[in-house]
């Protein structure tokens, strides 16, 4: 029997969103509509159902329901001068 390489993901990444540490800096690919949208940003919180991601444009709160891939990013590059 072959697995279904959507069903992988979504577990893998929800094992990462489990395991995370509040301040992680990740990025959490969600349905969102007819497509899907990314947050990339800090974890800054985490319930039962949903994760908050502080993005650059403020925070987002992404249903766990909703996620399809995440993982975790290393810290943004020195803005230039």
């Amino acid at each position: 029997m072959t697995a279904d390489p959507a069903a992988v993901a979504r577990a893998l990444a929800l094992g990462v969103l489990h395991d995370a540490e509040l301040g992680d800096r990740l990025v959490v690919r969600a349905h969102h509509g007819d497509g899907a949208r990314d947050a990339l940003g800090e974890l800054r919180a985490r319930t039962d159902t949903t994760v908050t991601i502080d993005t650059r444009r403020g925070p987002v709160e992404v249903a766990l329901a909703d996620v399809v891939a995440a993982k975790p990013v290393p810290p943004p590059p020195p803005r230039r001068r």
